[in-house]
């Protein structure tokens, strides 16, 4: 069974992390399922975060009993030292425990540090003192943001997207923990559903011996999957490096990873989705993006007020107006019958 070591942590486990986002969207005994099932399968390492609706709950719910067997991670978007504790506090009482192995600033669009006048990173400490905390991480989407958290030296892990859609500047970060001894947790491993192909997938993050991939898991055949990648684990071959190569070449460019940073839209447009529509259906099956709901919610682009708040808040600096103006159009002519889509092949 390959392990990694997640840095100066010192923490094992399997190369398969079970990103707990998804849970929120099933039923807590269906939640409780899959969790059970992912530790029996081999999985020990668990993600999620206060913002997660009820993901916390649910793997307090479920897994509280074995929790000396397992790691968990979760995180805070507090911008206060109060809404610190009082995350905190919500996160143990949630997850049934009363530490956590990684607790996590969640995407903050600076780096906390002590005496930045926030005191975000002095609660951290303190909750550390206290034994509440184990260990401390960031989260981000920023590229500048993950930098100085590197350089910081004040953080033990990153948690930042990694795939093989990755650029250089990316696989930098990844470079400079390993230098400094901190863990990488690799988000968006499967690029929020444009990889379709998940051996791949942890083919090219097992390359990175500092790197955990936590795979978005809310399906019994997705985490099946996985789990057989704990006991027989995909190894990069010709035929997958080839598959990877085209990938490459037909998602290169500006694209939404599918982040959510940019949501609410004033106009109410799911932009995290429409805004890479044309990729989801070329990649992925289309019923249900050709669907009544589905059609009306791309319909909402033509609601845009243009006023560029997603601009704004987008940690890929894409233009998003004018991607949602061309998935709209590509969407427009799939349903004309113009284009083909994954459902259609």
């Amino acid at each position: 069974m390959p392990t990694i070591t997640l840095g100066r942590t010192g923490i094992v486990t399997d190369k398969n992390g079970f990103g707990a986002l998804p849970v929120q969207r099933v039923t807590k005994e269906e939640a409780a399922a899959l969790l059970c099932r992912a530790y029996d399968g081999g999985i020990t390492f668990f993600d999620t975060a206060r913002a997660y609706t009820d993901s916390e709950e649910k793997i307090g719910y479920a897994i509280s009993d074995i929790r000396s067997h397992i790691f968990i991670a979760t995180k805070t978007a507090a911008m206060t030292a109060d809404g610190f504790w009082e995350d905190l506090e919500t996160s143990l009482t949630l997850l049934k425990t009363d530490y956590l192995d990684i607790y996590q600033f969640h995407n903050p669009d600076f780096c906390p540090k002590p005496d930045d006048g926030t005191g975000l990173y002095e609660a951290m400490l303190k909750a550390k003192e206290q034994g509440k905390v184990r260990f401390i991480g960031l989260t981000n989407h920023r590229i500048a943001v993950a930098r100085e958290a590197i350089e910081s030296g004040l953080y033990d892990t990153l948690q930042f997207p990694f795939c093989y859609l990755s650029a250089g500047p990316d696989l930098e970060l990844v470079n400079s923990c390993t230098e400094r001894n901190m863990g990488f947790i690799a988000m968006k491993s499967l690029s929020g559903g444009l990889i379709t192909n998940a051996a791949a997938a942890y083919a090219f993050a097992a390359q990175y011996d500092n790197v955990l991939p936590i795979w978005g898991i809310q399906k019994e055949h997705e985490l099946e999957e996985f789990l057989r990648y704990v006991k027989e684990p995909p190894v990069m071959t010709e035929e997958l490096r080839a598959l990877i190569e085209t990938d490459r070449r037909q998602l290169a460019g500006s694209f939404c990873r599918g982040c959510g940073y940019c949501m609410p839209c004033p106009a109410g447009i799911e932009i995290n989705n429409c805004a890479r529509m044309s990729l989801l259906l070329r990649r992925s099956p289309s019923a249900s993006h050709l669907s009544q709901e589905g059609q009306e919610k791309m319909r909402k682009i033509k609601d845009c007020l243009h006023c560029n708040q997603c601009v704004g808040k987008c940690p890929y600096g894409l233009n998003t107006p004018e991607l949602l103006e061309r998935n709209l159009k590509d969407y427009e002519e799939v349903l004309a019958g113009k284009v083909m889509t994954a459902g259609n092949f």
